[in-house]
């Protein structure tokens, strides 16, 4: 399938879909919501991402990390100091979420 009717597809799908169940598609998978928590109460760094994370590899953490800034929850910003590095911010939307997620972890 081409990447074109993959992206029309999901858009299909993503407009069918109930917005609670956008919310947890969002953030499902092994460590997105982790991530998006420790998002809620600072900055983040790759490798401070990969110590607070129990389980986490680099490539598990690289692909939620993107899965994350493509849905515009986080958005990644690259520090041109010495050393270089990237922070990770929650976006507009993605403090939007945050009652939300509070009430989704009180609940459990």
């Amino acid at each position: 399938m081409s990447q074109e009717k993959k992206t029309t597809a999901n858009s299909v799908e993503n407009e069918e879909m109930c917005p609670a169940q956008k919310l947890l598609k969002l953030l499902s998978g092994k460590l997105k919501p982790e991530i998006f928590s420790l998002a809620t109460r600072s900055t983040l760094r790759f490798n401070s991402i990969l110590r607070e994370i129990k389980g986490a590899n680099k490539q598990s953490l690289s692909i939620a990390l993107k899965e994350l800034e493509e849905e515009d929850l986080l958005k990644k910003v690259v520090i041109r100091q010495k050393p270089l590095h990237i922070e990770y911010y929650l976006t507009e939307k993605g403090n939007a979420l945050i009652p939300i997620f509070k009430q989704l972890e009180g609940i459990l």
